[in-house]
Formats: C-alpha cells, sequence, structure tokens
C-alpha cells in the first residue's frame, strides 16, 4: 500500500511538474522591454545558473535558448539584443530586449535552477510588441494670400489710374476699373491710353478750325450786306 502510493506521487510530479506562472508584459517597437524575473539570495551559496528561452517552460533546461548565465556573468547569449542588466549576485535576472521589434513578441521562459529535485522556478511571460503610437493632433498649418490665379505664372498685377481732360460724356473714353490679368493685357491697355491722349489734342484742333472757317463766313456775310447799303 506505501509503495503504491509512492509511485502515485512520483508519477503525479513527473507528468505535472512543477507550478508555472505566467504573466504579461507589453512596449512599443524601438524601445528597451525588461522581461522581470527574480529569485532570493540570502547568501553567495543561493547564487545559481538560469536560462532564458523562446517558449514555455519545459520540465528541463529551457527551449530554444537566448541567454545562459551561471549566477555570477552571462555564460552564453544568442544575440546582443539580449541582455541582463540587472544585479545577478543579488538574484535579478530580468531580460532586457534591446531594441524591440514586433517579430519579439510571444512567449518567454524564465528558468532559475535551484537545488533539489523538481524545484526549479519557472515563470512564463507573454510578450507583446506594438507599433509605436502615431499622435493624432492635427500640424500647425500657415497659409498666406497669392495674388495670382492657380496655375499662372506668378507676375505682378497692374492698375492704371490715369486723369482725363475735361470732355463730353459722349466722348469720353471707357476705362475698366479691374486690374489687369497678365503683362500682355497691360500692354495693351497702356497702348489704348496712348492713342486715346494722342487723338484728343486733333479733335480739340478741329474743333478750333470749326469755329474759325464759321467765323469768316459770317465776316463775309457781313462785308456784303454793308456794301449793298452803301450802294
Amino acid at each position: 500500500m506505501l509503495s503504491y502510493l509512492c509511485l502515485n506521487w512520483v508519477l503525479l510530479v513527473l507528468f505535472t511538474g512543477p507550478t508555472v506562472s505566467e504573466l504579461v508584459v507589453t512596449g512599443e517597437v524601438g524601445q528597451d522591454v525588461t522581461v522581470p524575473c527574480h529569485y532570493s539570495v540570502r547568501d553567495g551559496n543561493g547564487i545559481t545558473s538560469m536560462c532564458w528561452g523562446r517558449d514555455r517552460c519545459p520540465n528541463s533546461k529551457c527551449s530554444r535558448p537566448i541567454i545562459w548565465t551561471d549566477g555570477w556573468r552571462v555564460t552564453e547569449q544568442h544575440s546582443s539584443r539580449y541582455q541582463l542588466k540587472g544585479d545577478l549576485h543579488r538574484g535579478d535576472v530580468s531580460l532586457t530586449i534591446v531594441d524591440a521589434r514586433e517579430a519579439d513578441s510571444g512567449i518567454y521562459c524564465c528558468r532559475v535552477e535551484l537545488p533539489g529535485w523538481f524545484n526549479d522556478q519557472l515563470i512564463n511571460h507573454k510578450v507583446v510588441i506594438t507599433k509605436a503610437r502615431i499622435s493624432t493632433a492635427s500640424p500647425h498649418t500657415y497659409t498666406s494670400e497669392q495674388t495670382s490665379a492657380p496655375g499662372s505664372t506668378s507676375e505682378p498685377s497692374f492698375t492704371v489710374t490715369r486723369t482725363w481732360p475735361s470732355v463730353s460724356a459722349s466722348e469720353a473714353p471707357q476705362t475698366a476699373s479691374a486690374p489687369c490679368s497678365g503683362t500682355s493685357d497691360c500692354l495693351d491697355v497702356t497702348a489704348n491710353l496712348q492713342n486715346t491722349s494722342v487723338s484728343l489734342p486733333s479733335q480739340q484742333q478741329a474743333e478750333h478750325g470749326l469755329y474759325a472757317g464759321i467765323g469768316s463766313c459770317a465776316a463775309l456775310l457781313l462785308i456784303l450786306i454793308l456794301a449793298l447799303f452803301l450802294t
């Protein structure tokens, strides 16, 4: 009966193994992520070896080991991105993942090898690495006024202001109050203004000639009437 109970206890321990705890650690891409793991050290004799693996803790050792330590120094290292930056002599065997990547997400096993059968300290960590958050705040925008129409070349706008001589409403030239839309339009307006300014003196000279002719005719008529009276 006693041998039967002992056999059942051995089988139970072999198949169930030691108790394993599990924690979740989150981090962002590009940052250093620390996966915690500690064990109690009372004196120098309590320092022991341990390993980190990329999978759940098996019955012995570490699956896919990435770093080992004998408790005093790192004895095996899969990559320089996996480091033990804690005080090993005090039982701080936390794993630091330098410059974390999304591919680093997964299950990590911290196995501290303690003396005795099935006494190892096992901790499974679920590491989740996400992309860095993007700020949703709208950036500051600066607007500037555009004087030319979109798609057109940058050309200055001209506004022509001219003082006209006193003429009748029918003879007054028609002027456009809107500014020029381009260099060619401004040139045309300037040419028209010059032609108009040249034609105005000629019109005034013609009017003076007309008045002089009428005066001459009136004088001749008056002389003719006086000659008839005299005769």
